[in-house]
């Protein structure tokens, strides 16, 4: 596991790994791991959509690519405590064949996921909101001109302007009116066809 980006994300690399995480109940517990700390198979059932039984054989298959651990001091004869390994990951898609099938695989089922969520908070957390956090919620959807290496570059800017906040989590920074503050974010590169460049 590479921590060299600037969130600490788990950065996966094969293809197996991303195949693996390709399943909305994988997803769904790593993500519960991730933004509520750790729990027991049983306790992420209500919360996952599936039996603990089940629970318990996905946390054992993201065991065996390092996504989940043990949580330290909390296992006992009767329960075992999960955690994420890392706050979050990240992959790219690999240059060979299975690797590329494996990466879209894994996009589509992030893509179909992280479409829920807007709609969720809409309905859950936005009218519960004062004015000042409800104005501050905001959509944008902006097209822009760059080159690979530009937008490499924009991707880096924008990780490197938000990563203090996203380690605040862990290091116990935050003042005491932050509040966790969720951005989506997708880059979405048109073809060589798209008559926006041509």
């Amino acid at each position: 596991m590479s921590l060299t980006n600037p969130y600490g994300d788990f950065e996966i690399t094969e293809p197996q790994a991303l195949r693996a995480l390709a399943h909305p109940v994988r997803l769904a517990i790593l993500d519960r791991l991730q933004r509520h700390g750790p729990a027991t198979a049983t306790g992420l059932s209500a919360h996952v959509g599936a039996t603990p039984s089940v629970v318990s054989w996905h946390l054992r298959h993201l065991a065996t690519f390092g996504l989940v651990v043990d949580a330290e001091g909390t296992t006992s004869k009767r329960e075992r405590w999960w955690r994420a390994a890392a706050r979050g990951f990240r992959f790219t898609l690999p240059d060979d064949a299975e690797g590329q099938a494996a990466g879209r695989q894994l996009r589509a089922e992030m893509f179909a996921r992280a479409a829920e969520t807007p709609q969720q908070w809409l309905l859950h957390d936005e009218p519960r909101l004062d004015p000042l956090w409800r104005g501050l919620a905001g959509v944008a959807d902006t097209s822009f001109v760059a080159t690979a290496e530009e937008t490499r570059r924009l991707e880096a800017a924008i990780e490197e302007l938000i990563a203090p906040y996203v380690r605040r989590k862990d290091d116990d920074t935050a003042p005491a009116d932050a509040r966790v503050v969720r951005m989506l974010r997708y880059l979405l590169p048109g073809s060589d066809d798209d008559p926006a460049t041509s």
